[in-house]
């Protein structure tokens, strides 16, 4: 039997797999929603630095946060702050912090964490380990 090599050579050069975060979008990854428009998605991130860690992404799969263009960076800030406000609200937290790393998904983000201190900021600190239930009560109280 003879394997078909130059079908994936030449027909599927161009093609490129949908990072997790796209499958997350497309539901074929389930996820703890927090909002969504037409342009971007919020979800908890599945290993929280502190209760409420949420991911903002936009739909449009773009590698570099600063690769996208100023209308779509100023519109994901303003969506970002709508998000972060809902945070603030519904967690115990100072304030919400943002960082962007962007090296673990090749796909936009933002992490919006509530903390009340710099050191929750910390991203070598351990991971807190939720329940689905705990997950699934802070998405429906923060979801807008």
């Amino acid at each position: 039997m003879r394997f078909r090599c130059d079908f994936f050579l030449s027909e599927n050069l161009n093609f490129k797999a949908m990072t997790i975060f796209s499958r997350i979008i497309a539901g074929e990854i389930p996820c703890y929603k927090v909002a969504e428009d037409d342009r971007f998605f919020a979800f908890l991130d599945i290993n929280p630095m502190t209760k409420g860690h949420t991911l903002v992404v936009p739909k449009q799969e773009t590698d570099y946060l600063f690769d996208l263009d100023d209308a779509m960076l100023a519109d994901m800030m303003v969506f970002a702050k709508k998000v972060a406000a809902s945070l603030q609200k519904h967690m115990d937290c100072v304030r919400v912090g943002v960082a962007v790393i962007g090296l673990e998904v090749p796909h936009a983000h933002i992490h919006l964490i509530p903390i009340k201190s710099e050191s929750d900021m910390n991203f070598r600190n351990p991971k807190l380990k939720l329940s689905p239930e705990e997950m699934q009560e802070i998405a429906e109280n923060v979801r807008l």
